[in-house]
């Protein structure tokens, strides 16, 4: 079973290290992963066409999986990794098995609460939170946007969370190992 392992490591500048480590105990629980970043990039005469050649060999890796694992600790902000983000919904739109962690505990309003709007938040008239702006403030408990969480959870996978320290929140990869536990457990046995 092939497993693509989506996630803002391709970032990091240990990111080829990362990226091996979690491909080694993908292999070791029993899948194949497909990783973006292993593949060899066609050369393009300008930026815009090699983004759209990383794109395809992308694309290409996710239809050829039957599975994600994905890396959903906020990133560049209070929310996980907007490519991240749409390779889930990829991976959900194409009917494929979903997994996700995230190396924050703090749910997605804590994180508009206090980390967007330092704290500053008032009661609408129509009994939402919202901040000083008057956008409401998404309150359900989740991870992050109700959308992940719902797509991840109404396909029956797993939504892990774990605190770490900050030091650690993209190399940490306990979250990881237990998704590919999850998922070796419902999958390969």
């Amino acid at each position: 079973m092939k497993v693509y392992l989506a996630g803002p490591e391709v970032f990091l500048s240990n990111s080829v290290e990362i990226q091996k480590e979690k491909a080694a105990l993908a292999r070791a629980a029993g899948f194949t992963p497909l990783v973006p970043g292993d593949l060899e990039i066609p050369p393009a005469p300008t930026k815009h066409e090699r983004g759209l050649a990383i794109y395809a060999v992308d694309e290409g890796m996710m239809l050829a999986s039957d599975m994600i694992i994905a890396n959903l600790t906020p990133f560049r902000g209070i929310s996980a990794d907007v490519g991240t983000v749409f390779e889930l919904g990829f991976m959900c739109g194409h009917g494929k098995h979903v997994y996700a962690y995230t190396n924050t505990s703090r749910s997605y309003y804590e994180r508009i609460l206090n980390d967007h709007y330092n704290g500053k938040a008032a009661l609408r008239p129509d009994g939402r939170m919202a901040g000083p702006d008057g956008l409401s403030i998404e309150d359900f408990d989740m991870a992050d946007n109700l959308m992940l969480d719902g797509g991840i959870l109404r396909r029956e996978g797993a939504l892990i969370k774990r605190e770490v320290p900050e030091a650690d929140r993209f190399t940490d990869l306990e979250a990881f190992k237990e998704c590919l536990a999850i998922a070796a457990r419902r999958h390969l046995t």
